[in-house]
C-alpha cells in the first residue's frame, strides 16, 4: 500500500528481459529498503530482489510488462519511487495499491498561473473509475481529477509545481503513456453494486420459478398468485 507521494526519481537500468536496476541519487529518501520491501516504481507494485549502493533490482513478471509502460521504458529512463507505507505514517495522498487498472496518454500540458494543467486521455477500463474531484494516481503520483467528460474517457488536472518538478511528469511530452490507477474504493463499491444487482435479479428469478411451478400443479389461481404475502414469501425462504 501507498499514498501517491513520491519521494525519489530514480533511474532506469533494464538487465534482461525481466530485471529492472533501478538507481537514485535520493535513495535515502526510500528509508531503510530491506530484501523484500515493495516499492511503487512508476505507480507499480514491484519487490525489492536485491539491494545496491545507490539503488535495488526488481524481477518484472511478463503481465505487469503486458500492462504496464515498463516495456517502453528505455535505458536511464526516469521512473518515480515510493516506499511503501508504514502504520503510523502520515497518509497525504490517498490509498494506492501499485495495481495498474490501465493506460493513458498524455494530451497537453499547458502552464498556468499556480499550477501546470494535465490532460490525458484513457484507456475504457480505466474509464468508468474517472469522476470528477476524485483520485487518481498517474504514474504513482496521487492527484485529484479537475474536470473530465461524461465517461470518464478524458480528465484534466492541475499539478502544483513542487509536484512537477520532483516527479518525472515534467519529463512527459505529448503522447506519452502513464501508468493509471483509479481510487481502490470505487472498485469496491462497483462490485458491491454489481453483486447486489444480480442478486436481486437471482432473487426474482427464484419467486418467477416457484410461481411457475405452482401453476403447473394446480396449487393456485391466478387470481391468488397475483397476492403475494409475507406469508408466502417467507413460506419460500423469502424473510
Amino acid at each position: 500500500m501507498f499514498t501517491g507521494l513520491i519521494r525519489a526519481v530514480g533511474t532506469v537500468h533494464v538487465q534482461g528481459e525481466n530485471l529492472l536496476h533501478i538507481t537514485s541519487g535520493a535513495i535515502a529518501h526510500l528509508g531503510d529498503l530491506e530484501l523484500g520491501d515493495s516499492v511503487s516504481v512508476d505507480g507499480i507494485c514491484l519487490t525489492v530482489t536485491s539491494l545496491l549502493p545507490q539503488g535495488f533490482t526488481a524481477d518484472v513478471s511478463p503481465e505487469t510488462l503486458s500492462r504496464t509502460t515498463l516495456a517502453e521504458n528505455s535505458e536511464n529512463a526516469r521512473v518515480n519511487l515510493e516506499p511503501s507505507l508504514k502504520v503510523g505514517s502520515k497518509l497525504g495522498g490517498h490509498f494506492v495499491t501499485g495495481h495498474i487498472d490501465g493506460i493513458g496518454y498524455l494530451e497537453a500540458a499547458v502552464q498556468a498561473e499556480n499550477a501546470w494543467e494535465m490532460s490525458f486521455r484513457v484507456e475504457s477500463r480505466v474509464a468508468r473509475y474517472i469522476v470528477s474531484k476524485g483520485s487518481i494516481a498517474i504514474n504513482g503520483v496521487s492527484l485529484t481529477i479537475a474536470d473530465c467528460d461524461p465517461i470518464g474517457s478524458w480528465f484534466k488536472v492541475a499539478v502544483i509545481p513542487l509536484t512537477y518538478a520532483e516527479t518525472n511528469l515534467s519529463h512527459l511530452q505529448p503522447g506519452s503513456r502513464v501508468n493509471l490507477e483509479g481510487d481502490v474504493l470505487g472498485k469496491y463499491v462497483e462490485k458491491f453494486l454489481r453483486l447486489g444487482s444480480d442478486a436481486h435479479q437471482q432473487s426474482v428469478a427464484g419467486l418467477e420459478d416457484i410461481l411457475a411451478m405452482d401453476d403447473r400443479s394446480g396449487n393456485r389461481s391466478g387470481s391468488d398468485r397475483a397476492a403475494i404475502t409475507e406469508t408466502f414469501l417467507a413460506e419460500h425462504g423469502y424473510s
